[in-house]
């Protein structure tokens, strides 16, 4: 290595010696030193070289590389001399860098000292994906305009249409920047135009990094030249590629943090970058370095396939000059004069004969002509920033090199030389794009860097005029889109010359071409850029080629016999393409074509696309027949054409006639889009399915709201436009004959479809009529104003279902181009909205799904603005048109408007725009005419495959012809000259208005031979030439559709031959007709006799099922006349459109008036039964049988569903038990001996015995929610800055904790584990359904489950089930103890017995030991149904002892699980009993078979009879100072254990069933010990002087009567005995500051007093309620404690007491107090001996818990968001990837994370197991969503912040700001609360432990 490093230097002849070879930093320092110094002299030619040669050694770039290509010994020897690992050179090489630069300093205080020369007026902060960013629609120019978080929170955006959002492909920061936004939105950092006052850059801090940096980055470059090897063929090269980039990460690092130095280093990389002569004078490749000549070498071989010119095209370029003449590319690429051009690809050799198989799909392969040549070059490069570019795509661009060229963007003149290098390197972006293995990614960091270059409009100006950049964006993509050129099939398959792109090429399926797209789309948005590309024809011809590839894509071949046999979705990938490459860059350029000025370039466009479209149909060989059976959706030409059309007359008063061509084009230009709106109605007849369900995606697609406004209204438009400028007859009979239905417009009653099978029938010829109605009626571009149609989208999409303002604001169809304007929330969307639509605020219902915030449409709207045509326009299912008219009936029925079935109401339509008046001329022309005559006297006749649709279309085409008749009422018009036409026999004019009234009397049809008409005498008053006789009698002549419209079209050529001279076409000929024998037809004649005014009057009675029910209205009421509007014709059936038509029809014509008056005369005879043959009738009724069949099967399906629905909803409602059915536990009468059950599964009834017990469904889980109680009613917050914390120590269960390892360290461990309960955490709580079956039948069920082979979302072997009657969620059976369910003595008063008596009965049952009870199922379940309790909570749960196993563990937990269930039942009453009743829980409860399962168990343990309490209670010890002695450790006081533990304790070791009087006695007894708790309590909180005075008090009353039950007695009695210990005098002092410094006065006391006491005998009433029944009274809280003492027996009818209630009066001592206190005070003092300081903590316990909530969020979700999102979990200290936030404690965790998982758990459930015992509630920071974990199941639940419109954001996509919703967190903590998540929230999956 040495031996390389001084050749290198000694190549330079150097005054100097060489530098000595510097081994430590301090050198380093100083050589750097020395440099610097040298360098500022005047002269510094010497010092430069000895720089020179010192990087030249140190930035060798031979080493590491050796290394990266692995080259054998050579990389061997390398790493050996390179001393110290890989990368060990490169770190020193770093080193020496920073070194320099600092010139001896510090490297840190350099880079501080460049930062102060910061000019930092813009941030240019760069991100990638995944980054949270902002946009601000209200401060942005671009779109594209984005923030960093804290620019946009340090500006000010309060009330601006902003949201948050997660980066795509990166992007970087665009505050400061004028261009990109608005100068109000700048953040407080970057308002300040800073560089005024920051001083200039001193000359020799930066003069060491102008002489190291090129030769750092020539460093770099070569490390890229020398890594880059060409890949193989197949070969991805993306590991070559990554190794080399790990290598050079530091370097580029390094590079990265010089650009975040601020403006000043900035400005030198700039200099550096583009400085052509450092360039050249390093990168020559000319030196004697060998090593440098190598690597120019690859350089030059990696440059050469960088030029467009493919190595294929060589052939076609001699084509150029001839090529650039014409004006389609296809044509010159195909049809060129040189038939060999290189047609085909030379690849394709097989079949170069000239025979081409016709189906072989070719590629092919265009040559272009180009003004700019350099494009098809190889690339030049003359600076570093060139070089650097070109290497970051041949690199395909890593991340690092792109964040670093974007750093350096606030540069301006980097900015500017780097879009020019991206523009010069754009073919080489496409080509690198086009090969690479992840173009995904790819894609995304191309657009990272064009973005930021062609958002600025002056830049993208700029580089469109100097370096031609729209010129290279088309050829790029022209070039592109010739890779995947297939021949297009469409119409003639052998002859087409068009190509079109293959949609199953990668290229289009993978979207590769969008970055391309989404750049050019990006600069046209820039009015001066656009203007560029609107003025150059030259462009324009290359921009409609490109289209033109487009332009008939993926065709659909209709199939005709057999299902297709695999489904293509190259769908997808099509109407993308036409989107995003078509249509948007349209949107684009019409944005700019908004006034008048702009005229020129309307023409222009225009002019272009009818040159193109001509050149397609010529391609395609097109006459005027489309080919059958097949359909394109993809016409962009058309729709370029018709939008621009739109725009010429809208917005820049053009003439339309001036723009538009001839009648040939126009007819030519109708057929494809009408050939699509006839598919459609096929698609939906069911006519494809042999196509599978993707040509139904497509019929889907084209109408969807992302597409619709740029596919389907553009093809209405154009149509509308042929229409009006088009022979009317011509173009009604080109519809009807589109749609097929032709031959079914005869009078005949039967006929022949030669093209249509007759099921179809009837749905085309609705599609044909509805068509017509949406053409007739629709004025999205023909009129209506930006505002109306944004109001007329937003009613249709509102009557199809209420929606959320999201769901309205992704239907409505804007303009795709982001930049139109028209901008998605925006002032006009919220106006409009509130004009049509009311809010309904988000609302829970009972079963717990949770709606979003809907609007809803007013009642106006309903009542005028409703619009059947656009809702039929705008569904993409045909479900959602009934769904709207289903609503509006609702709406009529509810307003009382009408009652029946309406029919769509007619709406009036915005009028015309005067250059489409033509367009009404369709509603006035006899071919019309005759088919509305003709479908009303079908109708009439009921004749089949007609439907109430046909009439309700017929009726409204009247209706709009009505509304839209000419201004007079023309004279009848004979016949101009010309021919004699068939259908002036039927119709004197055309004018509706006249045509209604004229009688026609005999038609002469085409029938088959079969049908009935024929055996029919004709008349014999008619005779051939009768119909000219009179003009009223008339027999019509046969009319044929087709043949008229054949006519016509000759017509129209031969009128253009004749001017243009030319030969006549041929006719087409007439291939396609479908072939088979058609049936002989012959002529009849019918005798009508009707007008069309005549067969409405006759339908109006066929309606109504009533003769003569239509009566002129006019007649009754003038006024009808004059006022016309009427509301009540506005609503109704088809009777009152009739009604309405009638009316209209008079008020045009006083003739009308006159003729329906006179029909209404004759009183018409009833209409005929038809004479049809019977076996028709037959055929008619069945298909009505079965339709009413149809319908009556829905509704009972409906009403099933509904009933469902409604049980599911009462059976899953925790909170409304009333609604439950009569299912529950029956509360047997008094005389009742046993309960009685209902099994569930069995459906038998009877009682529960030994042998076949029955059980309750339950469902044990464990909880820790009464751990989570607090004892301060101050709520806790969600921690949401660094100083928040929640500390845990003052919840129930740590204070519970604390206790008992307190009392575990001082006395007696078994004594310990019966002083208090556990269960807090992890205590199992049991609720049930309240249904119950046999154990035998569950057994079973379970069985049959275990088979099932369902996904169930439970786990049966878990022993998890539902309900098999309500589906409520179980995991066990608890068995229902035989016998009576309520104790029998409960009505009987007290005994007699003494207070004694019981006493002593008491202690013998509970000396009795439990018997084992004997084997039987009864107990066998029960042990069963224990070990499930056991096992339900967690091991650490459960033991408590210090000797693990002990039998007073199992113990413990038995009476513990009673504990749990009452304390909770107690909160879920709200932490009280004042509501009384049998409460919710009540029906639901089973604490009363749970206690029998609990006693069972609790007997089998007897307590030793020395230790029973109960002695202690109610006995007086003999001797008690031996028994202190003698034991190491003492048993717990009777004053420190827990009352409530001993009363279950007592209860459940005694046999049940148990007798009230012995309950009651047992309640009296503990109360007594409770009190003197209470006392002692209340002593220690007293301070010295008020214990020395209530001493004294209490003394003076001791000999009143009555002293036991007086308090101050007592007190002064417990005060005296625990004075004797060490109690009162240790640490007085200190002891004050926790004592609340209150005055005690006697009602300060009794209250204090009552409150210790109370949550005892709420647990007590409520056990006493399960066990004996008997309500709870309710009462005010106040006298909650006076209440409950007598239900419980304790207080005596307390009538007699005049003086003041005082809680005293409920004791009843066993043993005289003033024996018994002294007794029990003596053990608290003999401990305060040994243990003074815990004495006083265990006496004061604490009684008064508020009740357990959720953590209090903050307001607003950001607070949540931003504190959380990018904080370090403290476990892995790493950022989560989904954070998630516990809402129970607030513990921050990692979901799904395995950098915290532990034993194959990941943290979130983890965590549910340590803070919930199994139930976790976490908040999912990145997606605002809450999730549930419940044991190994786990569901999302929902958010509890929604935005301003009521809607959840989940994964914050649409990331506008949240607000807190209260009711649904409300919802949250209920069901947290009362453990009901399994039950109300239905989807719940299994997550193995991975959350």
């Amino acid at each position: 290595m040495a031996a390389a490093a001084a050749a290198a230097v000694g190549g330079q002849p150097s005054p100097q010696s060489e530098p000595p070879q510097p081994e430590l930093g301090r050198d380093k320092a100083a050589t750097a030193a020395h440099l610097k110094e040298a360098l500022s002299r005047p002269d510094n030619r010497a010092g430069a070289e000895e720089l020179q040669a010192l990087l030249e050694r140190v930035l060798s770039a031979e080493r590491p590389l050796a290394r990266a290509e692995g080259g054998g010994e050579e990389a061997a020897a390398a790493a050996a001399g390179g001393g110290g690992g890989p990368g060990a050179a490169e770190e020193e090489a770093l080193e020496w860098c920073k070194c320099l630069l600092a010139g001896g300093g510090g490297y840190e205080e350099f880079c501080a000292a460049v930062r102060a020369y910061d000019p930092a007026a813009l941030c240019g902060l760069v991100w990638t994906a995944n980054f949270v960013a902002y946009r601000c629609r209200t401060c942005g120019i671009s779109p594209c305009m984005s923030l960093c978080a804290e620019c946009f929170h340090q500006g000010d955006h309060t009330g601006h249409d902003f949201n948050m959002f997660r980066s795509q492909a990166g992007g970087a920061c665009d505050c400061g920047d004028s261009n990109v936004m608005r100068e109000s939105g700048f953040c407080k950092r970057h308002q300040i135009k800073s560089s005024s006052n920051i001083p200039c850059v001193p000359k020799d801090l930066l003069m060491m990094s102008e002489f190291v940096l090129p030769r750092f980055i020539f460093c770099l470059i070569q490390y890229l030249r020398e890594g880059y090897n060409e890949p193989a063929v197949d070969v991805p090269s993306e590991k070559d590629f990554h190794k080399v980039l790990q290598l050079l990460g530091p370097q580029i690092s390094f590079l990265e943090d010089l650009t975040k130095m601020g403006g000043a280093m900035r400005s030198v990389l700039t200099q550096v970058l583009t400085n052509q002569q450092n360039y050249k004078d390093l990168s020559s490749g000319l030196g004697e370095n060998a090593c440098a000549k190598k690597s120019h070498e690859k350089y030059l071989i990696a440059l050469k396939g960088s030029g467009l010119a493919f190595p294929e095209d060589k052939l076609t370029c001699g084509m150029q000059d001839q090529a650039a003449g014409t004006s389609s590319l296809a044509v010159s690429g195909f049809a060129g004069a040189t038939g060999t051009s290189g047609q085909v690809d030379s690849s394709d050799e097989e079949d170069q004969d000239g025979s081409q198989g016709v189906g072989k799909r070719k590629r092919v392969k265009l040559s272009s002509s180009v003004k700019d040549q350099s494009i098809m070059d190889v690339l030049k490069h003359k600076s570093f920033l060139e070089e650097l570019l070109f290497w970051t795509i041949k690199y395909e661009f890593p991340q690092k090199m792109v964040t670093f060229l974007l750093n350096m963007l606030p540069d301006q003149d980097y900015k500017i030389a780097f879009t020019k290098t991206f523009v010069q390197h754009y073919a080489f972006i496409m080509k690198t794009l086009k090969k690479s293995h992840e173009s995904d990614t790819m894609s995304n960091r191309i657009v990272h860097i064009s973005v930021q270059l062609f958002s600025n409009e002056e830049l993208a100006r700029q580089v469109t005029e100097e370096c031609q950049l729209l010129d290279i964006m088309v050829t790029v993509l022209l070039y592109m889109m010739e890779s995947c050129l297939i021949k297009s099939e469409l119409q003639d398959e052998e002859n087409s010359l068009h190509v079109v792109v293959n949609c199953g090429e990668a290229l289009l399926k993978n979207n590769t071409y969008w970055p391309l797209v989404s750049d050019f789309i990006n600069i046209l948005s820039h009015q001066s850029v656009a203007k560029k590309f609107l003025e150059d024809h030259g462009l324009l011809v290359t921009w409609m080629n490109f289209v033109s590839f487009f332009q008939g894509m993926n065709l659909n071949k209709r199939e005709l016999n057999e299902h297709v046999e695999f489904e293509s979705q190259t769908y997808y990938a099509a109407f993308a393409a036409e989107l995003e490459a078509c249509a948007q860059p349209m949107w684009g350029l019409l944005s700019h074509c908004k006034i008048r000025e702009t005229q020129e370039y309307t023409r222009n466009v225009v002019r272009y696309c009818l040159e193109a479209l001509q050149d397609w149909f010529d391609a395609i060989n097109f006459v005027d027949e489309p080919a059958p059976n097949q359909v394109t959706f993809h016409l962009p030409l058309h729709r370029y054409y018709a939008m621009f059309l739109s725009k010429a007359v809208k917005c820049q008063e053009l003439d339309l006639d001036s723009i538009l061509p001839d009648q040939e084009m126009l007819m030519k230009l109708m057929i494809h889009p009408l050939q699509i709106q006839a598919s459609l109605s096929e698609i939906h007849s069911n006519m494809w399915v042999r196509n599978g369900l993707q040509i139904k995606g497509q019929a889907m697609t084209y109408v969807q709201s992302h597409f619709c406004n740029s596919m389907i209204d553009p093809d209405i438009y154009l149509l509308q436009v042929c229409a009006s400028r088009l022979d009317p007859d011509y173009f009604i009979s080109s519809v009807f004959e589109r749609f097929k239905v032709v031959d079914l417009l005869t009078m005949a009653s039967q006929h022949q479809n030669t093209i249509l099978d007759s099921e179809h029938e009837r749905s085309m010829l609705e599609g044909a009529l509805t068509f017509l109605v949406i053409l007739l009626s629709l004025r999205l571009h023909l009129g209506m104003t930006d505002d109306e149609i944004l109001r007329a989208e937003m009613v249709a999409q509102l009557c199809m279902n209420d929606r959320t303002h999201s769901s309205l604001l992704d239907l409505i169809p804007e303009n795709p181009n982001p930049k139109s304007g028209i901008i998605p929330g925006s002032y006009s969307f919220e106006s409009v909205l509130s004009a049509v639509a009311d809010f309904k605020a988000p609302v829970f219902e009972p079963g717990g799904s949770m709606q979003q915030g809907m609007y809803t449409p007013k009642a106006e709207v309903w009542d005028r603005e409703f619009d059947p045509v656009m809702v039929i326009l705008r569904t993409v299912y045909r479900r959602d048109v009934q769904s709207a008219m289903d609503r509006y009936t609702a709406f009529l029925k509810q307003s009382g408007k009408f009652p029946g079935n309406p029919w769509p109401p007619y709406k009036k339509r915005t009028p015309l725009h005067p250059s489409y008046k033509g367009l009404m001329r369709l509603l006035h022309c006899k071919t019309l005419h005759i088919v509305l005559f003709t479908l009303l006297y079908k109708i009439l006749m009921d004749h089949q495959n007609l439907s109430e649709h046909v009439l309700c279309m017929v009726l409204y085409l009247i209706e709009l012809g009505l509304e839209n008749s000419p201004e007079e009422e023309p004279d009848e018009e004979e016949p101009v000259g010309g021919q004699e036409r068939c259908h002036d026999s039927w119709f004197p004019g055309s004018n509706l208005v006249s045509n209604m009234r004229h009688f026609i009397n005999y038609v002469r049809v085409r029938v088959p031979e079969t049908a009935p008409e024929v055996k029919r005498e004709p008349p014999a008053s008619t005779s051939s030439d009768s119909f000219a006789s009179t003009q009223n009698s008339g027999t019509a002549q046969v009319f044929s559709l087709v043949a008229e419209r054949r006519k016509k079209f000759q017509e129209i050529i031969n009128r253009h031959s004749g001017e243009a001279n030319q030969v006549v076409r041929p006719k087409t000929s007439n291939k396609w007709s479908a072939p088979g024998s058609t049936p002989q037809l012959t002529t009849a004649i019918l005798e009508i006799k009707e007008s069309i005014l005549s067969l409405l009057i006759k339908l109006h009675h066929k309606l109504s099922g009533k003769q003569n029910s239509y009566y002129p209205p006019w007649l009754d009421d003038l006024e009808i006349l004059i006022q016309p509007e009427i509301p009540k014709y506005c609503h109704g059936d088809g009777m009152t459109a009739v009604e309405r038509i009638l009316l209209k029809a008079a008020l045009q014509s006083r003739l009308n008036k006159r003729i329906i008056e006179e029909i209404c005369k004759k009183v018409t005879p009833p209409v005929p039964p038809k004479k049809a043959s019977s076996a028709e009738k037959k055929t008619l009724d069945k298909e009505e049988r079965r339709q009413k069949a149809r319908e009556r099967q829905q509704k009972l399906l409906a009403e099933f569903a509904s009933r469902q629905k409604s049980f599911m909803e009462t059976a899953m409602d925790v909170d409304s038990p009333e609604t439950d059915i009569a299912m529950e536990i029956v509360t047997p009468e008094q005389q009742v001996s046993e309960a009685v059950y209902d099994c569930v599964i069995c459906g038998q009834s009877g009682p529960s015995s030994e042998e076949r017990p029955t059980g309750l469904v339950v469902l044990l889980q464990a909880s820790s929610v009464l751990g989570q109680c607090r004892n301060s009613t101050e709520p806790k917050k969600l921690p949401t800055t660094e100083e928040e914390q929640i500390y845990p120590w003052d919840t129930c269960a740590a204070v519970h904790d604390v206790r008992l390892s307190l009392l575990q360290r001082f006395f007696k461990d078994s004594s310990c584990l019966q002083a208090v309960s556990i269960g807090w955490e992890g205590g199992v709580y049991v609720q049930t359904c309240g249904h119950t079956l046999h154990i035998d039948c569950h057994k079973s069920y379970m069985e049959s489950l275990r088979n099932d082979q369902v996904l169930q979302g439970f786990s049966v072997e878990k022993g998890e089930f539902t309900c098999p009657l309500c589906r409520q969620f179980a995991n066990s059976v608890l068995p229902c103890y035989p016998g009576n369910n309520v104790e029998n003595s409960l009505w009987q008063c007290h005994s007699n017995k003494s207070m004694q008596e019981l006493i002593k009965e008491v202690e013998e049952l509970q000396e009795q030991l439990g018997i084992f009870p004997s084997e039987t199922n009864l107990s066998k379940e029960m042990e069963s149904v224990m070990k499930d309790i056991k096992s339900t909570t967690q091991r650490k749960y459960t033991d408590y002892s210090k000797t693990p196993g002990s039998p007073d563990n199992d113990f413990l937990f038995m009476y513990s699980v009673a504990r749990t269930n009452l304390e909770l039942e107690l909160i879920h009453r709200g932490g009280n009993l004042c509501s009384g009743g049998a409460s919710t829980a009540g029906k639901r409860s089973c604490l009363n078979q749970l206690f029998h399962v609990l006693a069972m168990h609790m007997r089998l343990y007897s307590i030793d009879s020395a230790y029973n309490p109960w002695k202690k209670l109610t006995q007086l010890m003999q001797d008690i100072n031996s028994q202190l002695s003698n034991e190491e450790q003492p048993e717990v006081p009777v004053l420190y254990r827990d009352v409530s533990s001993l009363l279950l304790i007592q209860i459940l070791t005694m046999p049940q069933p148990l007798h009230k009087e012995h309950f009651t006695c047992i309640v009296k007894v503990l109360f007594t010990l409770l009190y003197t708790q209470a006392l002692a309590a209340l002593s220690v909180k007293c301070s010295e002087e008020e214990r020395l005075a209530w001493k004294d008090l209490g003394t003076l009353k001791k000999n009143t009567c009555n002293a036991e039950k007086s308090w101050e007695v007592l007190l002064s009695l417990v005060i005296s005995e625990l004075s004797k210990g060490k109690l009162y005098l240790e640490g007085e002092t200190e002891e004050l500051g926790m004592v609340n410094p209150i005055a005690w006065s006697p009602d300060n006391i009794e209250r204090y007093l009552q409150q210790f006491c109370l949550p005892f005998l709420r647990i007590t009433s409520l056990l006493q309620h399960h066990l004996f029944g008997g309500d709870l009274p309710s009462c005010q809280e106040e006298e909650e404690f006076t209440v409950l003492a007598s239900c419980l027996g304790l207080l005596p009818s307390f009538s007699q007491t005049a003086h003041p209630f005082t809680s005293a009066a409920c004791l009843d001592w066993s043993v005289p107090a003033f024996d018994i206190i002294p007794q029990w005070c003596f053990e608290v003092t003999s401990f305060s001996e040994r243990h003074a300081e815990q004495v006083k903590v265990l006496l004061i316990q604490e009684s008064k818990w508020d009740l357990p909530h959720l953590l209090q969020l903050p307001e607003n979700y950001n607070t949540i968001f931003q504190y959380y999102h990018r904080k370090t979990c403290s476990v892995c200290t790493k950022v989560p990837k989904d954070p998630a936030v516990c809402l129970v404690c607030g513990t921050f965790v990692c979901l799904k994370g395995l950098c915290c998982k532990q034993q194959s758990y990941c943290e979130c459930v983890l965590h549910s197991q340590n803070c919930g015992a199994g139930t976790g509630i976490f908040l999912l920071i990145n997606a605002s969503v809450i999730i549930i974990i419940r044991g190994h199941r786990f569901c999302l639940w929902g958010s509890v912040y929604l935005d301003a419109h009521g809607e959840e954001d989940r994964d914050l996509r649409r990331g506008k700001p949240l607000y807190i919703c209260k009711e649904r967190y409300k919802v949250l903590e209920q069901q947290w609360v009362s453990h009901t998540f399994d039950h109300i929230n239905k989807r719940w999956g299994p997550h193995y432990n991975g959350l």
